[in-house]
Protein backbone atom coordinates (compact mmCIF):
# COMPACT_ATOMS: atom_id res chain seq x y z
CA UNK A 1 0.00 0.00 0.00
CA UNK A 2 1.45 3.39 -1.04
CA UNK A 3 1.47 6.57 1.02
CA UNK A 4 -0.96 9.13 -0.40
CA UNK A 5 1.86 11.60 -1.11
CA UNK A 6 3.53 9.10 -3.41
CA UNK A 7 0.42 9.14 -5.62
CA UNK A 8 0.85 12.83 -6.53
CA UNK A 9 2.75 13.38 -9.79
CA UNK A 10 5.39 16.06 -10.29
CA UNK A 11 7.24 16.91 -13.50
CA UNK A 12 10.59 16.09 -11.83
CA UNK A 13 9.54 12.56 -10.94
CA UNK A 14 7.34 11.71 -13.95
CA UNK A 15 8.59 8.72 -15.94
CA UNK A 16 7.38 6.66 -18.85
CA UNK A 17 3.81 7.29 -19.97
CA UNK A 18 3.29 9.76 -17.09
CA UNK A 19 6.00 12.07 -18.44
CA UNK A 20 3.99 12.84 -21.58
CA UNK A 21 1.12 14.10 -19.39
CA UNK A 22 3.22 16.45 -17.23
CA UNK A 23 2.94 19.61 -19.35
CA UNK A 24 -0.85 19.50 -19.70
CA UNK A 25 -1.62 18.39 -16.12
CA UNK A 26 0.90 20.16 -13.87
CA UNK A 27 -0.55 23.40 -12.48
CA UNK A 28 1.34 26.62 -13.16
CA UNK A 29 1.64 29.02 -10.22
CA UNK A 30 1.87 32.74 -10.98
CA UNK A 31 2.65 35.02 -8.04
CA UNK A 32 5.24 37.48 -6.80
CA UNK A 33 8.45 35.99 -5.41
CA UNK A 34 8.50 38.49 -2.54
CA UNK A 35 5.50 39.97 -0.70
CA UNK A 36 4.94 42.26 2.29
CA UNK A 37 3.72 40.68 5.53
CA UNK A 38 -0.04 40.95 5.92
CA UNK A 39 -0.64 42.57 2.50
CA UNK A 40 -2.96 40.95 -0.03
CA UNK A 41 -1.53 39.61 -3.28
CA UNK A 42 -2.84 37.53 -6.14
CA UNK A 43 -1.96 33.95 -6.99
CA UNK A 44 -3.09 32.56 -10.34
CA UNK A 45 -3.20 28.79 -10.92
CA UNK A 46 -3.58 27.52 -14.51
CA UNK A 47 -3.75 23.99 -15.83
CA UNK A 48 -3.49 23.10 -19.48
CA UNK A 49 -4.00 23.19 -22.29
CA UNK A 50 -6.14 20.27 -21.21
CA UNK A 51 -9.34 18.64 -22.53
CA UNK A 52 -12.49 19.89 -20.85
CA UNK A 53 -14.89 17.06 -21.58
CA UNK A 54 -17.17 15.12 -19.28
CA UNK A 55 -15.01 12.03 -19.83
CA UNK A 56 -11.66 13.87 -19.36
CA UNK A 57 -11.26 17.09 -17.38
CA UNK A 58 -9.53 18.97 -14.60
CA UNK A 59 -12.13 18.86 -11.84
CA UNK A 60 -10.37 20.65 -9.01
CA UNK A 61 -7.45 22.87 -8.03
CA UNK A 62 -6.29 23.35 -4.45
CA UNK A 63 -3.77 25.86 -3.07
CA UNK A 64 -1.74 24.97 0.03
CA UNK A 65 0.93 26.83 1.97
CA UNK A 66 3.85 25.35 3.91
CA UNK A 67 4.64 28.09 6.42
CA UNK A 68 8.16 28.30 7.86
CA UNK A 69 8.37 27.53 11.59
CA UNK A 70 4.76 26.28 11.78
CA UNK A 71 4.56 22.97 13.66
CA UNK A 72 1.84 21.44 11.44
CA UNK A 73 1.86 21.96 7.68
CA UNK A 74 0.52 22.47 5.08
CA UNK A 75 -2.38 24.92 5.37
CA UNK A 76 -5.20 24.62 2.83
CA UNK A 77 -5.61 28.21 1.60
CA UNK A 78 -8.25 27.80 -1.09
CA UNK A 79 -9.82 25.40 -3.56
CA UNK A 80 -11.89 25.59 -6.70
CA UNK A 81 -14.05 22.99 -8.44
CA UNK A 82 -14.70 23.07 -12.19
CA UNK A 83 -17.67 21.77 -14.12
CA UNK A 84 -16.64 20.00 -17.34
CA UNK A 85 -17.43 21.75 -20.63
CA UNK A 86 -18.42 25.08 -18.96
CA UNK A 87 -15.52 26.04 -16.67
CA UNK A 88 -11.82 26.22 -17.51
CA UNK A 89 -9.15 25.36 -14.91
CA UNK A 90 -7.83 28.89 -14.34
CA UNK A 91 -8.36 30.47 -10.95
CA UNK A 92 -7.23 33.63 -9.14
CA UNK A 93 -6.83 33.54 -5.38
CA UNK A 94 -6.19 36.61 -3.23
CA UNK A 95 -4.17 35.70 -0.15
CA UNK A 96 -2.00 37.31 2.53
CA UNK A 97 0.87 35.76 4.45
CA UNK A 98 2.79 36.66 7.57
CA UNK A 99 5.73 34.27 7.16
CA UNK A 100 7.78 32.92 4.26
CA UNK A 101 7.22 29.44 2.90
CA UNK A 102 6.19 27.41 -0.11
CA UNK A 103 2.94 27.55 -2.11
CA UNK A 104 1.72 24.20 -3.46
CA UNK A 105 -0.89 23.89 -6.19
CA UNK A 106 -2.56 20.52 -6.70
CA UNK A 107 -4.70 19.77 -9.75
CA UNK A 108 -6.96 16.75 -10.17
CA UNK A 109 -7.59 15.15 -13.56
CA UNK A 110 -10.36 12.57 -13.55
CA UNK A 111 -8.25 10.26 -15.78
CA UNK A 112 -4.65 11.03 -14.82
CA UNK A 113 -4.78 11.76 -11.10
CA UNK A 114 -3.17 14.41 -8.92
CA UNK A 115 -0.41 16.77 -10.08
CA UNK A 116 1.71 19.16 -8.01
CA UNK A 117 3.54 22.43 -8.58
CA UNK A 118 5.30 24.52 -5.92
CA UNK A 119 6.83 27.97 -5.53
CA UNK A 120 8.76 29.62 -2.71
CA UNK A 121 7.44 32.93 -1.40
CA UNK A 122 9.54 35.27 0.73
CA UNK A 123 7.65 37.51 3.14
CA UNK A 124 9.27 40.77 4.18
CA UNK A 125 8.21 42.66 7.28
Amino acid sequence: MSKFGSLIYTPEEAKGHVLEKAESHTPRLESPDVVKAGEEFEVVVRVGPHPNLVEHNIGRVELYFYEEERPFNPILLASAAFTPVYAEPVVRFTIKLSKSGVLYAISYCNLHGLWEARKSIRVEK
